[in-house]
């Protein structure tokens, strides 16, 4: 990345969808700057993976605007989404391939060449702590290394972006800590926004939190100021209960 590249590396704008008649998201505005991990918070069904869906490119929104790094999602597609690493609540795994050949693939699909693609594949290893899984058949490990993949997947190719919808859904609490640190560190060399339902993943995770119902945001800001929300200093599950109430 280019120390030119600019610092906010996602803005979406006014963002509206429907399926059929039901309106499910509703003028939704955020960005993401470069080096933070974004939390988008809210309970199941409010809205988190159509929003990450539309982010990526997955979806089309019915309005509205998305820059990736400065570059029109809607316009240029493919060189916005060259900028995005993705990694949907359900990882695109194919599991009868080794983690070797599947992340090797990764890398030719986003267009490296042999060289450049062995290199990714020797650094993605050594982040997603995958060294000793390389020549291991996908659909043989855990749940905690298949979700490992999928984040390796998603990091192969350097992109300044990397979307996470529930990354740690399925994970017993040693694989969910593991897997915590692991985007806490990608956090420093790229930005980050996940979606989650659960309060202590932002607060473990995240610099900013943006809190979701029935496909509106209704608050965003850092995880000390909601911390501090209303006055009622360190009441962090208070005060997200409130502000979700508010909105009811």
């Amino acid at each position: 990345m280019s120390d030119t590249a600019p610092d906010i590396t996602l803005s979406a704008r006014n963002l509206t969808r429907r399926f059929g008649s039901r309106q499910v998201i509703h003028g939704i505005s955020l960005e993401l700057r470069r080096g933070e991990v974004l939390g988008l918070l809210g309970h199941n069904g409010a809205g988190k993976s159509t929003t990450l869906q539309m982010l990526t490119g997955c979806l089309l929104p019915d309005a509205g605007a998305i820059d990736i790094c400065g570059i029109d999602l809607l316009r240029r597609p493919a060189a916005a989404k060259a900028r995005i690493g993705y990694l949907p609540e359900i990882p695109p795994l194919y599991r009868e391939l080794n983690v070797d050949d599947y992340l090797l693939f990764a890398a030719r699909l986003r267009g490296m060449a042999p060289a450049a693609a062995a290199a990714a594949l020797a650094q993605a290893r050594q982040r997603c702590g995958l060294e000793t899984v390389g020549k291991k058949t996908i659909g043989t490990l855990s749940k905690g290394y298949q979700q490992r993949i999928g984040i390796a997947q998603a990091i192969i190719h350097q992109p300044d972006v990397i979307v996470l919808d529930e990354p740690t859904v399925g994970l017993d609490p040693a694989q969910i800590r593991e897997i915590r640190t692991l985007i806490r560190e990608l956090g420093d060399a790229h930005s980050v926004i996940l979606s989650t339902h659960l309060l202590g993943e932002v607060e473990s995770m995240c610099d900013r939190v943006e809190i979701m119902r029935e496909g509106r945001l209704i608050y965003g800001d850092t995880i000390a100021a909601l911390a501090n929300h209303g006055g009622e200093a360190g009441k962090l599950e208070d005060n997200y209960i409130r502000i979700t109430e508010s909105c009811a």
